[in-house]
């Protein structure tokens, strides 16, 4: 056997349980529980035949997404999903040797792709109360360590920290190459943008996956200066990003509307979630995005397992610092978090009997 570098070898791959979804309600991975705007679906369909046999052609792409968020085009770049555009940042910026900065629990993808490239790995743990580690974060950036990643709001904590916070952040680090992962901020409103693009060390992330409901074509944006933007071009492939993706992305973004439909609906789902967990006696934690953490009585994995008996998906956070005996849960429409706590009263009442 040929064997792959050393940091390969040591990896263990990042898998998520993906297959036999569909047909459940999926409230495990945070995507829309409604899809898209009908205008994606006519606009795949009408793609003549040989826009299959062709390359795919992106004009366009860059420029309708920067005037969504209200930045100049030279400072956007879509991407195969924000997977590729962490990956493409590690592959630009993560020297072997040097440190990757972040925080415990998050998104799981960031230390793989650390540990790819050879690179030290300091992680500070979030606070007992699921806040934003500030002071231990800011006390590790003295030392200039090659990147440091904040996912704004935390998945799965849902903690976030306020924009002037993050920029102030990258200001005391300039050495530090600061991502902010900010793939829910269609839900939070909320985000570093444009005060990001004065900074040469500040990059942002963007995502058509949540609340835009593209989540299968894989379409998100790096936005930052332009230096930064210009480097992860480089290391990205110049056909990475599939025709269907380009075409529905400029779909969606031409159909706002749509989105902010369903944004408003999530929030008022969100809210009668919480007063319903609050009156059982529930412990939860709702930050930011469109999804929080329950903590059930009794055996998360047993609540899970008989959750998807009812044919409903949420993701167990079992064994996870801080957040052990949990599960996360997607905000959906309110129709399905009615349909979620029906499920979820009669589960935890018969695992525990210990609701109100």
């Amino acid at each position: 056997m040929i064997k792959a570098k050393p940091e390969v070898e040591g990896l263990t791959p990042y898998v998520a349980p993906l297959e036999g979804r569909r047909p459940l309600l999926r409230l495990d991975f945070n995507e829309s529980t409604v899809g898209p705007s009908p205008r994606v679906v006519d606009a795949i369909r009408a793609l003549p035949p040989d826009a299959y046999a062709a390359y795919p052609e992106y004009a366009g792409l860059n420029e309708a997404y920067a005037a969504s968020v209200g930045v100049p085009a030279e400072n956007v770049e879509a991407v195969n999903g924000v997977d590729a555009a962490i990956r493409a940042i590690f592959d630009a910026y993560g020297d072997r040797g040097s440190t990757f900065l972040t925080t415990v629990p998050t998104f799981g993808y960031y230390e793989p792709c650390a540990q790819q490239q050879g690179m030290v790995i300091d992680e500070v743990p979030y606070e007992d109360d699921l806040s934003y580690p500030l002071a231990g974060v800011a006390k590790k950036l003295e030392a200039a360590p090659r990147l440091v990643f904040v996912c704004n709001p935390n998945n799965p904590t849902g903690t976030m920290l306020e924009p002037g916070a993050l920029v102030a952040l990258a200001r005391s680090a300039p050495q530090t190459l600061v991502v902010v992962d900010e793939l829910y901020v269609a839900f939070t409103g909320q985000s570093v943008l444009p005060a990001a693009l004065e900074l040469p060390n500040l990059v942002v992330l963007h995502s058509l996956s949540k609340a835009a409901g593209i989540a299968a074509l894989r379409l998100g944006f790096a936005i930052g200066h332009r230096t930064i933007v210009e480097r992860l071009r480089r290391v990205t492939g110049p056909y990475d990003i599939n025709m269907f993706a380009v075409v529905a992305g400029k779909a969606v973004l031409a159909d706002p509307d749509h989105m902010r439909r369903y944004v408003a609906q999530v929030s008022e789902a969100r809210a009668w979630t919480i007063g319903e967990l609050r009156r059982l006696g529930v412990r939860h934690a709702a930050g930011g995005g469109n999804y929080m953490l329950v903590w059930p009585p009794g055996d998360v994995e047993g609540v899970v397992r008989k959750l998807r008996g009812h044919g409903i998906l949420v993701r167990s956070m079992a064994g996870k610092p801080l957040i052990d005996g949990s599960f996360r849960l997607t905000i959906g429409t309110p129709e399905q978090m009615q349909r979620f706590m029906t499920a979820f009263t009669a589960v935890a009442l018969l695992q525990s009997g210990s609701l109100r």
